[in-house]
């Protein structure tokens, strides 16, 4: 009795499955499958078209020039060259082999700025000696072709140019870094203006430093310049760090407003960041030296979550053998 059922029960799947009498796979004839088929056919058709459609009207509010909303941009992150891992620069002086890696990330970085990669003048322009105020090209748009940008001397780096000393000062265990803030389209940094007192009407007014600033950056202050100032990171390496010497346009420490604003990749494809070179002409060998580097700049605010965000730094370990 229980193997006649069991073998009802495997008639009736292989029945459900395949119904040889009415024609039907799984309970449904060939013109029910084609129906319900054309239907999800149909249905899903109309949905990618939906949505095929909404991302064609969306394209067509986007610039591929210009970004749409920039409201939640953060500030441009300040970066150094050479780029190394853990953002530590270890060597030997005497060793060649043990900067060279340095050396090369230099000079590679440093291709696009030498003099013979900027002579088309369709494409570059000479923008000053000295910081000056922005350099506005038009709108963001391919309407007036690929936009001029400014050279950038390789000249301005001097000890740190590569142009006279190839090793960049390491072979002399006085390193340079190059010190660049990120691009970002359409961003112009504020440089800080100083402030000034008067003390009576129609009467002299005198300039008062801006408290915010170092004073070694109100030294060389220019009111086109986004300065850069180097200092000991943890307060034991103040005395270990040395003199720090600063290049740039015009022998000015920052970078220069007429640089700014940025107009992309597209409009822009051969367009040269400003760079200032630091130079530690004094570390202490045989310890580690922690170095902090900031840009300043009324709209460039720092994170301690993003701990490149306005500034970085860097750790010198220089071994005298």
């Amino acid at each position: 009795m229980a193997r006649g059922k069991a073998k009802d029960g495997d008639g009736n799947w292989k029945k459900f499955i395949w119904n040889s009498e009415k024609k039907e796979l799984l309970g449904r004839t060939g013109g029910s499958w084609f129906k319900i088929l054309l239907f999800y056919v149909i249905f899903y058709g109309c949905l990618a078209g939906i949505f095929i459609g909404t991302i064609q009207v969306m394209l067509l509010t986007v610039s591929e020039f210009e970004p749409k909303y920039q409201d939640r941009v953060a500030p441009p992150g300040l970066t150094q060259v050479p780029q190394v891992q853990k953002t530590e620069i270890s060597f030997t002086a005497a060793d060649p082999k043990s900067y060279d890696p340095y050396v090369k990330n230099l000079e590679k970085f440093l291709k696009d700025y030498s003099a013979d990669q900027q002579t088309e003048s369709i494409i570059f322009q000479d923008c000053g000696e000295i910081p000056a105020d922005y350099k506005e090209r038009g709108p963001y748009s391919e309407s007036q072709g690929q936009k001029k940008v400014c050279r950038f001397k390789r000249e301005w780096l001097e000890n740190c140019s590569g142009i006279n000393d190839p090793t960049f000062g390491y072979r002399d265990g006085k390193p340079c870094i190059l010190v660049k803030l990120n691009r970002i389209i359409g961003f112009k940094p504020k440089a800080r203006w100083k402030q000034w007192v008067c003390f009576s009407r129609n009467v002299l007014c005198l300039p008062l430093a801006n408290g915010s600033l170092p004073e070694e950056v109100m030294a060389k202050y220019n009111p086109y310049l986004i300065p850069v100032h180097c200092t000991a990171k943890r307060e034991e390496d103040a005395d270990k760090i040395g003199t720090v010497d600063y290049y740039g346009m015009g022998g000015y420490p920052g970078f220069a407003l007429q640089y700014y604003p940025y107009y992309g990749k597209l409009l822009q494809p051969r367009y040269l960041q400003p760079l200032v070179a630091v130079q530690f002409t004094n570390l202490t060998y045989d310890m580690e030296v922690r170095v902090e580097c900031k840009a300043y700049g009324q709209n460039i605010q720092y994170s301690d979550k993003d701990r490149f965000q306005g500034r970085f730094d860097i750790k010198f370990d220089i071994k005298s053998s």
